[in-house]
């Protein structure tokens, strides 16, 4: 059995896995917008398909290339900058290259024959996605019927005659999971004892303007984790302001991060909907500051959530279970609905708890961290995937 683990290639790991939607890296951020909103993908990749490269010998061909990908929250970001709140119309024209972070290789290439320990290095060395060929290439009469699709704000999933996939931290994690007895004893060690409890953490107090929390928002989207909001004079967790929390809601949450608190903020992205006093905060901050085009966006926007907003305070229950995201729409995916239920609401270990039963955790809640708390509710650190990849790379090592 170890043996074959260590054969396996991620081709075997990208088995049943769709084909990677995309956008042109030469795409307005607007064109993101309308295709994320029109898509259960949280994030889609970036291409640049400029095929031709003019040499001394004359042109020659280039393949398409991934550079990036892009969300809801890196459309939030941008759109929370003052410039940009002045004229949000305007900042949505740009192309949607500007929202590429300028950190290399979050998104690598790789071989479908590469290795699952090749894959696990990628990710150590800071990839978040690993972009994988689909092996089969396309026919002509597959290429034409895939062509004729109806994608959404001019999306597509053939590049050169081929399809993608990619690999996510989760997607490896997930895969050691299933094969968890091969790495007996250690999985059941806690995370204290294996030394994976990060104290380089991303804190906010819960009193701060949540204007404050743009640059620690966009860091946590770079590293795929979260924002803590503490008491800062008790060093209490009392929540958190997560990407995957704002990746449900839409491009108005940029009038709310710019009025109101931590605190409020979390209130206002609980997936209940927006209560209505904070509504009317906002609008009466952004009268205040003059904002009159996000006022005027926000309103259109609030008023199309009526429903939502007078039954914010019932129960999920009373709606049968069903949640809502992005402009109240209901969720479309079990998998996605399961990421609407917690959305302030942190995960949470103790440092006495097995790897295992964390890396369940994680899992279960499709994030890619847990924080760490003492019993008090103090807070230790956090454990992320790349942590525990580390842990079972050694492992993988020792086997080979």
């Amino acid at each position: 059995m170890a043996v074959r683990l260590l054969a396996l290639e991620v081709s075997d790991l990208c088995l049943g896995k769709p084909a990677l939607r995309s956008l042109p890296v030469t795409a307005t951020i607007a064109e993101a917008l309308s295709a994320l909103k029109n898509s259960d993908d949280n994030f889609l990749s970036l291409w640049n398909c400029d095929h031709t490269k003019k040499t001394n010998s004359g042109f020659e061909t280039e393949e398409c290339k991934c550079v990036g990908k892009v969300s809801i929250v890196d459309v939030i970001c941008y759109l929370c900058r003052d410039e940009n709140l002045l004229s949000p119309s305007t900042a949505l024209n740009s192309p949607v290259s500007v929202l590429l972070p300028k950190i290399p290789h979050l998104v690598m290439h790789v071989e479908p024959s590469s290795s699952l320990l090749e894959a696990i290095d990628r990710i150590l060395q800071g990839a978040q996605n690993l972009v994988v060929p689909i092996k089969t290439r396309l026919s002509s009469s597959s290429l034409r019927r895939k062509q004729q699709q109806k994608l959404s704000a001019a999306t597509t999933t053939i590049h050169d005659g081929r399809e993608f996939c990619w690999l996510t931290q989760e997607d490896i994690i997930r895969f050691l999971l299933s094969s968890i007895g091969l790495f007996s004893p250690f999985p059941a060690l806690s995370i204290d004892e294996l030394g994976i409890i990060s104290t380089d953490i991303i804190t906010i107090d819960y009193n701060s303007p949540a204007s404050s929390a743009l640059e620690p928002i966009y860091r946590a989207l770079t590293t795929q984790t979260s924002i803590a909001v503490v008491d800062e004079d008790e060093g209490i967790l009392i929540g958190e302001l997560s990407p995957l929390a704002l990746d449900c809601c839409d491009e108005t949450v940029a009038a709310a991060i710019a009025t109101l608190s931590c605190a409020d903020l979390m209130s206002y992205i609980d997936c209940r909907g927006p209560p209505e006093d904070l509504v009317r905060l906002v609008m009466s901050r952004l009268k205040q500051r003059g904002l009159d085009t996000l006022l005027h966006q926000f309103t259109n926007s609030t008023n199309s959530l009526g429903p939502v907003l007078s039954s914010s305070s019932s129960s999920d229950e009373e709606s049968g279970g069903a949640t809502m995201c992005r402009s109240g729409k209901y969720s479309r995916s079990l998998s996605y609905s399961a990421r609407m239920v917690r959305r302030a609401e942190a995960i949470v270990c103790h440092p006495k708890s097995s790897l295992v039963a964390v890396m369940i955790q994680a899992i279960t809640h499709r994030v890619n961290y847990v924080w760490v708390i003492e019993e008090d509710c103090g807070l230790v650190g956090i454990v992320t995937f790349c942590n525990m990849l580390k842990v079972f790379r050694e492992h993988l090592e020792d086997m080979a």
